[in-house]
């Protein structure tokens, strides 16, 4: 019997292109020059395809492929799908949450912490004989008693706030209405009301159409000159020429990110700023994570064509 054909729109690590290798019949799509004349040639035949999260698929690929029954996203954002086309044709949509929430969680706050203490800086500081030859590293500011927003109190939010409460923070969140939270975590409904009071503010939201650029000019000047931003959720979340243009100001402290329009190509603007962190999308970047999700990518192919319930199901 022949194998199952899948279009894989981008790379994975080894350990996860083996079993596909061995289960599927595999179409590396991210190799071909001629994309276009590929889809004619072997379209028909694809019934899945694997994808990562910032490849996603979009219309016109869905519609080259006549056969195609469910799409499994490696990551937990799928706003690169088209799920309306999904839809329509009864297509499955797949993605891999909760196994990357904790490792995400973790870069925000250690994001959040490497900024407000300035730890890339004072490393370099050292580094070049600074510390030797000029003294003491400039005075930062303390992370522990400050007041933290989180805008999109989900998986991530709750587990980042978790984190912070460690820190003895204030911790305040929106969200479309107040969730089943401790007490002590603020609802604040209005984002804008939010960052005002919020010394740093996570975004920490599922993309879409209804929240790209949330975070613009208005939540940015109300986060204010002493504030600081930390995007771990989707690029398109955050105006990024109001948030470059508070940056570079000083109507915005600092920000932490690490999602970008265009990315890898990012904004050079952000190049020449020393109050930014930037980070190279990697919050789910752990060999143990990457492995997790790449072996849910794997079970939900499985799970449809043997007609089993999909372990992490989107549509």
């Amino acid at each position: 019997m022949s194998k199952i054909g899948i279009l894989q729109i981008g790379r994975y690590p080894t350990w996860d292109e083996g079993p596909l290798n061995e289960t599927f019949e595999m179409h590396r799509y991210f190799e071909v020059e001629d994309k276009a004349g590929y889809l004619a040639d072997v379209g028909a035949r694809i019934r899945g395809i694997a994808t990562r999260g910032g490849l996603g698929a979009d219309r016109a690929l869905i519609d080259a492929l006549p056969a195609l029954e469910i799409i499994s996203v490696y990551g937990v954002g799928y706003d690169a799908v088209d799920l309306d086309a999904a839809r329509k044709r009864g297509i499955r949509v797949t993605n891999t949450p909760d196994v990357l929430t904790g490792d995400v969680a973790d870069l925000g706050v250690a994001m959040m912490l490497a900024q407000a203490r300035s730890i890339v800086g004072a490393h370099e500081w050292v580094k070049s004989g600074n510390w030797a030859s000029q003294g003491l590293y400039g005075l930062k500011t303390r992370v522990h008693g400050k007041r933290a927003g989180i805008l999109g109190m989900g998986r991530i939010g709750r587990e980042v706030a978790r984190r912070l409460a460690a820190f003895d923070m204030e911790i305040a969140y929106s969200d479309l209405g107040p969730c089943d939270v401790p007490d002590q975590w603020a609802f604040i409904a209005d984002p804008v009301e939010l960052a005002a009071a919020s010394d740093f503010l996570f975004v920490t939201l599922a993309a879409s159409e209804a929240t790209r650029h949330i975070v613009g000019k208005r939540m940015i000047d109300a986060l204010g000159p002493n504030g600081m931003l930390v995007n771990i959720s989707r690029a398109s979340n955050v105006d990024e020429h109001a948030l470059l243009d508070a940056l570079e100001t000083g109507k915005l402290g600092a920000a932490a990110l690490d999602v970008f329009d265009g990315e890898p190509g990012i904004n050079p603007r952000f190049l020449s700023l020393d109050n930014v962190l930037l980070q190279p999308h990697h919050a789910s970047g752990t060999v143990e994570t990457r492995k997790a999700m790449g072996a849910l990518v794997y079970d939900n192919l499985v799970a449809h064509f043997e007609g089993r319930n999909l372990p992490s199901a989107v549509i």
